[in-house]
Formats: C-alpha cells, structure tokens, sequence
C-alpha cells in the first residue's frame, strides 16, 4: 500500500506542478499610452452600456457585471450560490435542453452568476447569442426540481471539501479577519443550505439582479450603432430597480499580534496565512506606491517573501502576499505552505520579511525591476481589448479619474525608496497580525510554543476552542501490542502469514481524468505497481531480486543505497508482521485522525495509526522529498473488507495536495501474479 501513495504522489506533481514566475526581462524605455475609450451609452433603467469595437478577430464577448455592495445572507449563506447555479436553467421561452443545445451548436460559450452574465463566440452569431444570454439572464424559470437537485450539489461540494486543509485555512482566516456577521466573514455550511427554500432563491434575484448598478460590456468583432439598438431591445424592458441597501460594521484589527491555531490531524503540511485589515482604494494617494511596495514583499518571484521561504530555505513552492485596492474594506494577507516540522520558522521568517520592509529602505536596482516589471505587463495587457473594456468598467465602478489609466505608468514611475518604507508601515502591520496557522498540533504546536506570540485555538468554523491534547497512551501498551493487535483484526498470525501474494485492482479521478491501478506484491520481497491514465501506463515500479526501479513518462530510474533497501523491506503484502520485532519503532501519542482516536506507532520516516477499538490500521504518513521539497504523504485506509479470512482495505485515500480517493474493486490473494509479472 505504501507504495501506491508513492506512485500516486509523483503522478499528482506530474500533472499539478506549475512553473513558478520567473524574474522578467528589463524592458526598453516605458512608451507613451493612449488607452482608446469604450463608446457608452445608457439605457432609462440604469444599465450602463460599454462598447470595445475590434475587428481583429470575429469574435465577440459580453460580460453583464452588478455591482451591488457586498450583502449579508445570515443563516440563509448560500442563497446567492444557489440563485447563481439556478440561472441558466432554461427560460420561460426555452427548455433548459435546448437552450444548452443551442449553446453547443452555435460554438458559444454562456454563464450566469446572481451578480451577472458572460458570453462569447463568433461574431456571425452575435446577435443570437446576445439574445440568448439575455433570455437567459432576464427571463429565468426557477422550478423546484431544479432547487432540489442544485441544493443537493452545494451540499456534496461541500462534503467533498470537509476535509480541505486549504479549504479550511480560508475559511477560517475570512471568519477571523472579518466577523461571521459580515459579508466576507460568512461561510457556507450543510445547516444554512438546508433552511433555503425555492421562494429564498426567487426573492435574492428579485432584489439583487436589478439594473441599477449594471454594466454591459461589450467586446469584438461589433458595429457601435447596431449593437446599441440589439442592446435596447433586449434590456430595455428589464424593469428599473435598485437593490436594497446595506449597511454593516467594519471589521477591527486584533489589539497585538497572535497566533490563530486550529488543530487539523489529516494535514500533511502547514497552511499559514498573516492578516489583518486594509481600506486602500484605487483613488487613494497611496495607491501605487502601496500595490509596488507589496509586490517587492510578495507579489512576484523575486519577492522578499518567496526568496526568502523558497530559494534561500527551501520550505515551499512559493511564498506570497496580497493588498489590492477597492472601495470596499479588504485585507492584506502574507501566506504559503509549507511542512509541518518548519512551521515555526516559517512564521518567523514572514514576520522578519514584513518587519524589513518598514524599516529598511528598498534598493534602487530591486525597486527599479519591480517597476519595470509592473510596466511590462500593464503595456503587452493594454493591447488586448478586454483588458480596456476591464479598465473603462474598473474607471466606472471604482470612482476612477478619467485618465487614471493614461498616467498608470507615470504613477508607477514616481513611487520613491521614501515612498515604499512611508506606505509599508500604513498597510504592513507588524502589531496587529493575526498568523493563521493550520496544521496538525502535535507536530507543529511545541515550536510555536517556543516563539513567545500568544496563540489562541481555534475549531475549523473558527469558534474558539481550548488548546488540543494528546491522549495519554495506557502503560501495558507497546508498539509492538499495537502491531499484533492489528495482525488479529486483519485475519490473524496463521492466516496473514499464509498469504504468500496479493493483488490489488483499484479506480479513482484526478483533475477528471480517470485513473486505474493495479498492486501486486509477493512474501518474497517482490513488487508491480502500475498506474494507467485514461487506459495509458503513466508509471510503472518494480521490485525484484536484481533490484528496483521505476518508470515514469518513458524515463527509467533505478534505485540504489537507502532508497533501494526501503522498497525492498517495503515489498510485503503486510509489512506489520516483521515490523513488530523491530526494536527502532517506537510508540507515540494517541492522535486523532479525522475522528477516530489512534495510536501512533513510528519507524523512521513512516508513522503508522492504528484504531485504538478496533486495532485496524488507519491512516500511514510518510516522509518524502520531491523536487528538493520535503513533504509528508498521508494516506488513509477504510472499508475494510474480508477476502479469504484477510481483512483488506478497499478505500485508500491519498492526500497529494488534493485528496485521490482510490476505491479497490477486485482482490487477489495466493492467485493471480507470475513471475514476469516482476520484470
């Protein structure tokens, strides 16, 4: 089994690991720009109309954006998710079917959102798929068939994220920084969808798909005069409203730094995240000198942050900070991800890098890269026609000067060193920080402990907790009395030592894409891994009498020294059996894991968890390193069933960063492997 985490793990970084930004060339003088406006209009209703004329391609666009101020849901949170997933569904003039039909066949592409609408496709068909956006958007058939079978996909989601560690780390930093009463505070849950009703989800659209704060943008392949009558005709009638107004409190700074701490026992690393609130507006003074000066702490690669907790320590795949302008409150946010075992000294490294920057003076050369850097890419942005039509809607939305964007270059160019180290210390708090660290606490809580920052303790729904605790372990238990009772559970001394081979079949999906695996492994140290993608061998590993090896996109590694003598004790069909006359492994805490108390047995870089009921093994985490990032692969193990008197698991669940739940369909044992299965 552990070798299956193995294979999965490097398939997983095959498929997900993405390059890194890297430092960008030194563009030639800054040119001059002339940001070409959008030809407006507005219709009696209020709908705001944008229109970006360009006849490069024949193509078209539409973005239909509400700009409503954020609103709170209470214990009805996921109405608008809903209302969102509902819209779409067919129209009071065409069938859910067939209005999907058309889509397809017209080559187009249409969303809808309770705070808008997006399509796009060929400009032929503009005028149609403008229509059938509309319709779609104005004329929606909310039916109670539909809200169950929506309302039934919010909760699986949500299911499926119950056990995020990242999905977790967000939501709790939101309800910290932001209060569970305000909008950015509140957080789905199974018991807020449930008190939704059909009436819930026609009423919030009702209220909030109004026109009043609409914007029609309008991109492409188009001609002014005749996409302003298509326009009028369809929305014109949309009934002028103005969504209801909110108001709510701002959300406050903690009085000192702290840590926030919630114990999560299936993480297999860190999710750390320092935060605190921010008012910057885009019309603010400090603005661009604010958006460089975050760029320098952790915007980019060669940030302070990322050089630092990437290139200098090598703790994570990257290191990076948030502050973005808007006239709504925000926050600032430095974060990353990194091992259990360096947690500490990753929070201390990110509050050193936040303490530099308001008290050192950035060099000239970084600032002047970083300078360059953001003008490059505002000048290859600015040539695409959407990203004029985003510049004329931000300029609407967010109360921008007129030539905001035309002296977007020239404001980058005047911030100062002066300017950097003034505004770090307005929006980079050093003593008013909330560290959210989730993580598993027995392993990182001692080292944070030793940092002398107060640490309160908090559940995943971020309701305050008291500091977690191990289980104390009874004296008559031993490693070893863990070890045998899990050889009784399974089938007992006799029947385990009976099993000469097993063979495993098992399926499961990563990022949709189908995966199928076959495990064989013998008594006598032999080993067959094999992992097919969509009916192709992406991996193959191998241990025989000459050795081991593994095969991964046609490229062959053999494995020598240490590795070469961990597979081969590894290739057992129950490794248990020899591990209990180990004298290196030794008994841990009790732990919980994912809310079963377990007993932890240790064996170098392998920590094995057992039920402490029922003896069966749980969960196994193992240390690893990939790409010269150390890492722990967890993998869980449930759904134990009987097969010729063997109890096997036929649920394995690996935590590669997301969570590959591989289910077994077919078990072998004593039959069905040869030796050339082992070449």
């Amino acid at each position: 089994m552990k070798k299956i985490a193995i294979l999965a793990t490097s398939l997983f970084l095959t498929l997900t690991m993405q390059a890194q930004d890297r430092p960008q060339p030194k563009p030639g003088p800054a040119p001059k720009i002339n940001i070409g406006k959008p030809q407006s209009f507005e219709l009696p209703n209020g709908l705001k109309v944008l229109v970006v004329e360009n006849n490069k391609l024949p193509r078209v666009s539409y973005n239909l954006s509400i700009d409503n101020a954020p609103y709170s849901e209470g214990n009805k949170k996921g109405v608008s998710d809903m209302t969102s997933s509902m819209l779409g569904n067919g129209t009071k003039t065409i069938s859910k079917n067939d209005f999907n039909e058309e889509v397809d066949f017209l080559g187009a592409s249409i969303n809808f959102s309770s705070d808008g609408a997006f399509a796009s496709g060929l400009s032929k068909y503009s005028k149609r798929i403008m229509e059938l956006m509309a319709d779609g958007a104005l004329n929606p058939v909310f039916t109670q068939e539909e809200f169950e079978k929506e309302k039934a996909k919010l909760i699986e989601g949500l299911k499926a994220d119950e056990k995020s560690v990242p999905s977790i780390a967000r939501r709790v930093e939101r309800v910290l920084a932001y209060g569970k009463n305000h909008p950015k505070g509140e957080y789905l849950s199974e018991e807020t969808i449930n008190t939704i009703s059909l009436n819930d989800v026609i009423q919030n659209y009702t209220s909030y798909f109004t026109p009043e704060n609409a914007y029609l943008v309008i991109v492409g392949d188009v001609k002014f005069a005749e996409v302003k009558a298509t326009v009028e005709k369809l929305f014109g009638a949309w009934k002028k409203a103005t969504a209801p107004q909110v108001t709510f409190s701002d959300p406050k700074d903690v009085q000192y730094t702290q840590i926030n701490f919630v114990d999560a026992s299936n993480a297999v690393q860190s999710e750390i995240s320092a935060v605190h609130i921010t008012k910057l507006k885009m019309t603010d003074k400090d603005y661009f000198a604010a958006i460089v000066a975050n760029q320098i702490l952790g915007g980019d690669f060669n940030s302070y942050l990322n050089m630092n907790l990437r290139e200098a320590h090598g703790w994570t795949y990257g290191a990076r900070s948030s502050l973005r302008g808007n006239k709504y409150v925000g926050n600032f946010s430095a974060s990353t991800q990194v091992r259990n075992t360096v947690t500490d000294s990753a929070v201390v490294e990110i509050l050193k890098e936040i303490k530099r920057i308001r008290t050192e003076k950035v060099t000239e050369e970084t600032l002047k890269n970083v300078k360059a850097g953001y003008i490059g890419k505002f000048v290859m942005d600015i040539e695409k026609p959407a990203t004029v039509a985003r510049y004329a809607l931000q300029t609407k939305t967010q109360g921008l000067p007129a030539d905001f964007y035309e002296n977007y270059i020239k404001n980058i160019n005047a911030v100062t060193a002066d300017d950097i180290l003034r505004v770090s210390k307005k929006y980079f708090l050093a003593e008013n920080l909330r560290i959210v660290v989730v993580s598993k606490g027995t392993d990182v809580l001692p080292g944070l402990e030793k940092l002398n920052i107060p640490i309160f303790y908090f559940d995943k729904y971020g309701n305050k907790v008291e500091k977690p605790v191990a289980k104390t372990v009874s004296a008559d238990v031993t490693a070893k009395s863990v070890l045998d009772k899990y050889i009784a559970a399974i089938g007992g001394q006799k029947a385990v030592s009976d099993v000469k081979s097993i063979m495993t079949t098992s399926s499961g999906t990563v990022q949709g894409m189908a995966l199928e695996m076959t495990n064989k492994v013998t008594s006598s140290n032999k080993l067959a891994v094999e992992m097919k993608a969509m009916g192709t061998t992406m991996m193959k590993q191998v241990v025989n009498e000459n050795g081991a090896y593994m095969v991964q996109q046609g490229q062959r590694k053999d494995f020598t020294g240490d590795d070469l003598k961990e597979m081969q004790a590894g290739a057992v069909p129950f490794e248990e059996l020899t591990l209990a006359n180990n004298k290196d492994i030794t008994l841990g805490a009790v732990e919980n894991i994912n809310g079963t108390d377990a007993y932890t047995v240790k064996n170098g870089k392998s920590t094995y968890y057992f039920d402490v009921k029922t003896g069966l093994k749980i969960a196994e985490a193992k240390e690893l390193e990939q790409g010269g990032q150390k890492m722990t692969q967890m993998t869980y193990y449930s759904d134990y069933k009987e097969v010729k008197g063997i109890k096997v698991p036929h649920k394995t669940t690996l935590n590669i960063g997301v969570e590959l739940e591989l289910t077994t369909s077919d078990v072998k044992i004593n039959e069905g492997i040869t030796e050339e299965d082992f070449k």
